[in-house]
């Protein structure tokens, strides 16, 4: 099929080698004119690293181009962070057509921003949004046009806004994702099922004093100790909870899941964390200030679940205590700075209300 992915980023690699390593017509957007002048140069391929080698993958294109990126594209894949998606819906809307899909991994309610955008562009073609809770690879960028993949994910739980095109946004999305795509209904399920915000605002906060110390630091290894542990599933309770209150069913895919020795798999699979830390990737030099775990997982992620939750009558402690701790961090208040429902124009609704926006898209 032919697939758009939009964003420079480890993800945006990952998806390209990848799609490109499976047969796909495979387009690459990026912003950063130079870079894409570089990969130009360099023959606009990817080498792909994994457990079964190394694998160069040869792009169809590579362009700052989006309207060249995404024209007759069946998927436009954006695994950019949540902080680049409102740049990226504007770049984007003009150029949707019917029958596209966009597919948000992870997406933090970004499906909503990807419709607004394409509305407040005048533009009302057919096209159907899906989000899931991960990005479907551990990955890290080697080089410029290089990319590690430690494990590519299973069961991604998908929700498409708006619900009632979900059928034809599954199954485009199942073609690139052969066997990895799970229903779980609508935007607002997909976004609920977003696991950054649970593992990574306890990581980032409470490793606080050794990323400031310790030029690099694997908080994924280290920094992933018994009360940090105690304190993601306390949080992830909070997330459950929201859920169950707005009628979503199991299976809510607890992140102990993701640590488990043996139960139920989902995300990246049994003995992923091992991996992840062994890879070494992640052993990083962070600034609390400028990371996505801060600004993107803390600041957007946990804000959002903390307005869902006002909305479902759900009381979210830890949510608030996270953004209250790493918005003193950085010097501003997320939940003013972050993404709510009433940030993004949605404030006026009551339970049933969203659910028939849900439903039924933007008018």
């Amino acid at each position: 099929m032919r697939i758009a992915v939009l964003g420079g980023g480890n993800g945006s690699f990952a998806a390209a080698g990848d799609f490109a390593l499976a047969g796909h017509d495979v387009r690459l957007w990026r912003r950063d004119r130079d870079a894409v002048a570089a990969h130009r140069a360099n023959g606009g391929t990817i080498l792909v690293k994994d457990f079964r080698g190394r694998h160069e993958a040869k792009l169809a294109l590579v362009t700052d181009d989006i309207a060249a990126a995404v024209k007759d594209a069946e998927l436009i894949l954006c695994p950019a962070p949540a902080t680049a998606q409102q740049d990226i819906a504007n770049a984007l809307a003009p150029h949707l057509a019917d029958g596209q899909v966009v597919f948000l991994p992870p997406g933090t309610f970004g499906t909503v921003i990807f419709a607004q955008a394409a509305r407040d562009a005048g533009n009302r073609a057919d096209v159907a949004y899906a989000e899931t809770g991960t990005l479907p690879w551990l990955t890290r960028k080697h080089g410029p046009f290089e990319v590690a993949i430690t494990i590519r994910a299973k069961r991604l739980p998908t929700g498409v806004f708006p619900l009632i095109r979900k059928a034809h946004a599954l199954d485009a999305i199942g073609q690139a994702f052969p066997g990895a795509i799970e229903d779980c209904g609508d935007a607002l399920s997909g976004a609920l099922m977003n696991a950054g915000p649970i593992i990574h605002p306890p990581l980032i906060t409470m490793n606080a004093a050794p990323l400031e110390h310790f030029d690099r630091w694997d908080i994924h290894k280290e920094g992933t100790q018994a009360s940090v542990r105690r304190v993601t599933d306390a949080l992830d309770a909070e997330r459950i909870a929201i859920r169950q209150a707005l009628g979503y069913g199991a299976p809510h895919f607890p992140l102990a899941d993701h640590y488990a020795k043996e139960g139920e798999e989902w995300m990246y699979g049994r003995g992923s964390h091992d991996k992840l830390t062994d890879s070494g990737d992640w052993r990083e030099h962070i600034v609390l200030t400028r990371h996505r775990y801060m600004l993107e997982d803390t600041r957007i992620g946990l804000s959002f679940f903390v307005s869902v939750g006002e909305l479902a009558g759900v009381a979210t402690p830890l949510m608030r205590a996270f953004l209250s701790i790493g918005g003193a961090i950085c010097g501003q208040d997320f939940m003013r700075t972050g993404r709510t429902l009433k940030g993004m124009g949605l404030g006026q609704y009551d339970k049933a209300g969203l659910q028939r926006l849900l439903a039924e898209g933007l008018q």
